[in-house]
């Protein structure tokens, strides 16, 4: 007890717990709250909050964060009176770490800086340096967040205050943290409370959650408050809430830890464990601490909580500040869109230079797979009996090429989660995030489509003038570009690695078959494989603009008089048209497909990703919260 209170001395903070049920479990949160310097051992006052009078910035808690069968209902109060937490004045740290780790960390804020802040770039790297130092992050700012084949990557530890750090470049007044450590050790758990303990004390208020502290995190509290199935079973100074489990019946044994002692009394789930060990005997016939029983726990700590006089004193304080009123808090605004766009078009093609797994190891698959083909077709000259030969390769080339694609799954899934992470916090959005991502994947696809387009045209001794090859070029750029698209709208919509890939070679398979080389279009039965199958199949749109560019205005000499033109030539091989424009309108085709699929995965973003933001943990399980604080 002694050393709890040294450690409450020299650390002055707040705290809250709680614990629940498996059925809608709450997690232990933990409200930090720093009091003024040379009130240490004053009574509970929520009048010693960080004066506000000389900030600019507004609040509001975004429902967006909630899951979608949660109800949020109460009234929330900032300096005593109503208002909503705006954008800038607040930030959210989920459990999960979403990183980007082929960027260093000063890169990863820096470039998180740019899209959340509006101003100058100069303001952003002072403001960057701040959130580095805040963190204690100085020693990794240039370590690689990932690492490499060289280096390994950052602890969970340092990824846990990266993430804090991120929302720290907005220099909110109020961060929400769910579990900061989650997935800590103890020395970790201890340095990242230590941290959080020197940065609240600059002025920020920080609202987290937690479900079990180690003795040294405890001592840190000044005040906790426990939470239950949603009821409040204390609130108030850490010493005191070891008095009101005594009062309740339920002190804390001598050589237990009060915060594993709090956990027990309230949780639920150690009901379990009671009806495991009824049988068990005791060499000392004690069996108390097994069998409590929590929901007597729960009830008789919630009913002498609120006869007591911590109850009283949070109420009459309540009262007192919402009757006291306090200055609006004000956005300080945003980055623009262009702005935005911009720097997530910038980040993603960094982060393409350094992915050499997914993206040059692709182009390399890609090439290889050229030269394949390329040898295996080679020499077939410009013969009649050359074409079905050619309409091979070509077929060959593109649906392979296609299959390709899917080696990109791992990469797309990233740049989704991180998306997800990015709009829950309102760094991006729907739009920003597809354009930006569309214009950086450009470069990546036409340095393919050139190298892979130029060796395959040079092998297969394809026509080469310039407009036939660039028409080659841009066809094979184009459908690429589908490719992606494609690619985006299944990990979107599944968001799990295993089935988006399965998934995608099934349709990649189902597209080949109906692409019109194994059978010809025409002849294809329906309506399944006729309309729906042989329509969405971009392949075929791409293979048959490249064919009619290969034989339009050519024609084959049959005998001493007889001339077969190109498209006579291709009708018992592929089903192309006669129209010298048709190729421009397979081109337009695959255009308005690699724009359907983007359109799609805008709507897929605003549906299936929001669904899986929520707010607080325990509003994602339990599904409604009665706050009045």
């Amino acid at each position: 007890m002694e050393e709890i209170q040294s450690q409450s001395d020299n650390y002055r903070s707040s705290a809250s717990s709680s614990a629940s049920s498996p059925v809608s479990r709450l997690p232990l949160n933990n409200f930090y709250y720093f009091r003024k310097p040379g009130s240490l051992r004053k009574p509970i006052s929520f009048e010693d909050s960080p004066d506000w009078d000389d900030t600019d910035v507004e609040v509001r808690v975004d429902d967006r964060r909630l899951d979608d069968s949660a109800n949020m209902y109460g009234e929330v109060f900032i300096n005593g009176s109503k208002s909503s937490l705006k954008y800038g004045t607040y930030g959210f740290v989920k459990r999960e770490n979403t990183l980007i780790g082929s960027l260093t960390v000063r890169e990863y804020l820096y470039y998180s800086a740019l899209l959340q802040l509006p101003g100058f770039l100069c303001e952003k790297k002072s403001v960057v340096e701040d959130a580095i130092a805040a963190m204690s992050l100085g020693e990794y700012a240039n370590h690689l967040i990932g690492g490499h084949c060289f280096t390994k990557g950052l602890s969970n530890g340092e990824r846990r205050r990266v993430s804090i750090a991120r929302e720290l470049v907005l220099g909110p007044h109020f961060l929400f943290i769910d579990e900061p450590l989650y997935h800590l050790d103890s020395v970790s758990a201890l340095m990242m409370m230590v941290t959080l303990k020197k940065l609240a004390n600059t002025g920020c208020t920080l609202i987290i959650t937690i479900y079990q502290s180690s003795t040294e995190v405890f001592g840190l509290f000044d005040r906790i408050c426990l939470l239950s199935n949603g009821k409040t079973l204390f609130f108030g100074e850490t010493l005191a809430c070891l008095q009101h489990f005594s009062n309740a019946g339920f002190p804390c044994p001598i050589m237990q830890s009060p915060s594993d002692h709090f956990l027990r009394a309230i949780n639920t789930d150690f009901d379990q464990i009671i009806s495991v060990c009824k049988n068990w005997q005791d060499d000392h016939g004690d069996l108390s601490p097994v069998n409590m029983d929590t929901s007597v726990a729960i009830r008789t700590l919630e009913e002498t909580y609120k006869s007591s006089v911590d109850a009283a004193t949070v109420e009459s304080m309540i009262l007192r500040l919402t009757e006291k009123g306090g200055p609006y808090l004000k956005s300080k605004g945003e980055a623009s869109s262009a702005t935005r766009i911009t720097v997530l078009t910038w980040r993603s093609l960094l982060i393409m230079s350094r992915e050499w797994r997914y993206y040059w190891f692709r182009l390399i698959l890609y090439m290889l797979l050229t030269l394949c083909i390329g040898t295996l077709f080679s020499g077939l000259g410009h013969s009649l009996t050359s074409v079905g030969a050619r309409v091979a390769a070509i077929f060959m080339f593109i649906s392979f090429s296609s299959l390709l694609s899917i080696f990109g799954v791992p990469a797309q899934l990233k740049e989704i989660k991180v998306y997800a992470c990015e709009d829950s916090n309102k760094h991006s959005g729907g739009f920003v995030f597809l354009t930006g991502q569309f214009l950086a994947s450009i470069p990546f696809l036409f340095l393919i489509s050139i190298s892979s387009s130029l060796v395959f045209n040079f092998l297969i001794g394809l026509r080469n003038e310039f407009t036939y090859l660039m028409y080659f070029v841009v066809n094979f750029f184009i459908c690429l570009l589908v490719n992606e698209g494609l690619v985006l709208v299944v990990v979107t919509l599944l968001q799990d690695m295993f089935w988006s890939i399965v998934i995608l070679v099934f349709m990649h398979v189902m597209m080949m078959l109906s692409a019109g080389y194994f059978r010809i279009r025409s002849a294809l039965p329906g309506p399944v494989w006729m309309y729906p199958m042989s329509y969405i199949a971009f392949h075929t749109f791409a293979i048959q603009g490249i064919l009619e560019n290969e034989y339009s205005g050519i024609s084959f000499t049959v005998g001493d008089v007889r001339a077969v033109s190109g498209y006579e030539a291709l009708q018992n091989v592929y089903d192309v048209s006669p129209n010298d424009h048709s190729k421009l309108k397979h081109l337009m085709i695959l255009s308005l497909m690699a724009l359907g699929y983007r359109v799609l995965v805008f709507l897929l973003l605003q549906i299936r990703v929001k669904e899986k933001s929520y707010f607080f943990g325990f509003l994602h399980r339990e599904g409604k919260i009665n706050d009045r604080t």
